[in-house]
């Protein structure tokens, strides 16, 4: 049964994180690919699951983790899509400190900054599980 509930918060953080990632791009950029609602929902089930783990670490440690985190699949699935496929889902070569035109340095200090209203949301996530349990 444990592992039943675990499966369906995975999916709920799953989908929520690709929606939100998403969402996220289409404002920004004004268009999104599939692949980033894939890479979105997995940083999102990954990151929530450290916190879960970790709930007294600092929110430096925890902008920490979701930086890397975020920079580290953004860069896996970079490499993958627009250098190994040539799909050109985006390309950070024009921007400085970039690594392949995948990551950059600017993006990855979005991220630390993102990762502040994730740690909000993360503990929203974890007071609705817990509510849920107790039913």
């Amino acid at each position: 049964m444990r592992a039943a509930k675990r499966i369906r918060e995975d999916i709920m953080l799953f989908l929520f994180g690709g929606i939100l990632y998403s969402l996220i791009e289409i404002c920004f950029r004004g268009f999104t690919h599939w692949t980033m609602t894939v890479t979105g929902g997995l940083c999102f089930m990954i990151i929530y699951r450290h916190y879960e783990g970790n709930p007294n670490e600092s929110m430096l440690s925890k902008c920490l983790y979701g930086m890397f985190v975020i920079t580290a699949f953004e860069f896996a699935v970079g490499c993958a899509v627009n250098l190994m496929f040539r799909w050109n889902v985006w390309d950070y070569s024009a921007l400085p400190f970039n690594l392949f035109g995948q990551v950059c340095l600017l993006f990855s200090a979005l991220w630390f900054l993102l990762s502040v209203p994730i740690v909000w949301l993360c503990a929203v996530f974890r007071k609705k599980f817990a509510l849920a349990a107790k039913f």
